[in-house]
């Protein structure tokens, strides 16, 4: 039987971001230097695949510090956390690394160095995600205000409206978020934002690149764990950039063949904690019912890189 053509738009940047590079290796090296097992709080990325891989090397994954014994290292994932959590490991006495991405830390560090000059914090972002915990968490109770929507921006109530700032989630909508900026600056004027923009550069390229693929498709794939955030956000870029039908899948194997009947053309790109070895995965299940005629369509080229920790450093 003759395959159909299809053409497969595949956009670029896509995948591993640098903060999920260095947290993973982070990991390896934990593992190559302490030996198994090494403990790591909270899923290091958000993908069941680069989780499973570390579980086999011998990590072990913990929701809190107290499930951890005292005499292992412990890991503290890429998103971040509350203070709490290394002052209890320090009490604790404990061998622990911070993985936290770079760029998070820096909203970390904002945060604190504007608590310091007496101002209040409104954080934008999605309520219970790790990454925002964390990052309400540098400061103490009732100096960090959650907002997720335009709506809550009416609602939050805050201190002393001529002394506020807000900070904002790395891994949000870029295009939702200026909407909710721009409420937070009609309501308070004063308000003080991020030197540098928050959403880190991934999550925007990513984001653009799915603009620029989405109304060129009949479908969009976004491989990505259900629990990532910016894996989330690019299926809601391509819905409402063009493409009718915008699906999150974890792996090949999750592909809804049945809904795809019909099209002539998809794109596929993955969120910042996939693998790109699962990108080719998909990609070979197309080649296997469709004759694939890939194109790439590039809107940025990454340079970005992160060093490990020097503690972490092990032999070659």
């Amino acid at each position: 039987m003759t395959k159909q053509d299809l053409t497969l738009y595949l956009a670029a940047p896509r995948g591993f971001c640098a903060g999920v590079d260095r947290a993973i290796k982070i990991v390896e090296m934990a593992l190559e230097k302490w030996g198994a097992p090494v403990y790591v709080r909270h899923e290091i990325v958000h993908n069941k695949f680069v989780v499973d891989s570390l579980k086999a090397k011998g990590a072990v994954f913990v929701e809190e510090l107290e499930d951890c014994p005292g005499d292992r290292p412990v890991i503290f994932s890429a998103h971040g956390v509350p203070k709490s959590v290394p002052a209890e490991a320090e009490r604790r006495e404990m061998v622990y690394v911070d993985a936290t991405c770079p760029l998070v830390s820096k909203v970390h560090i904002e945060a604190q160095r504007h608590f310091e000059s007496g101002l209040q914090m409104i954080m934008i972002g999605h309520k219970g995600h790790p990454e925002t915990v964390g990052t309400m968490g540098q400061l103490p109770e009732g100096e960090v205000l959650l907002v997720e929507t335009v709506e809550d921006v009416a609602m939050v109530e805050v201190r002393d409206p001529e002394r506020i700032a807000y900070v904002t989630q790395t891994t949000l909508s870029v295009d939702d978020t200026k909407g909710i900026v721009a409420a937070l600056q009609e309501r308070f004027p004063a308000i003080i934002g991020p030197h540098k923009e928050d959403i880190c550069y991934a999550t925007t390229n990513r984001q653009e690149s799915v603009k620029a693929v989405a109304p060129k498709a009949d479908a969009l794939l976004v491989v990505g764990a259900p629990n990532s955030s910016n894996s989330r956000r690019l299926v809601e870029v391509g819905a409402k950039n063009g493409c009718d039908y915008a699906q999150l899948v974890q792996r090949a194997e999750n592909i809804d063949w049945r809904a795809l009947e019909g099209i002539r053309s998809i794109a596929i790109t993955a969120g910042a904690s996939a693998p790109e070895l699962l990108v080719n995965e998909v990609i070979d299940a197309f080649r296997d019912r469709y004759n694939v005629t890939v194109e790439v369509v590039e809107t940025a080229v990454e340079t970005v890189e992160f060093k490990v920790p020097r503690v972490l450093r092990v032999p070659a």
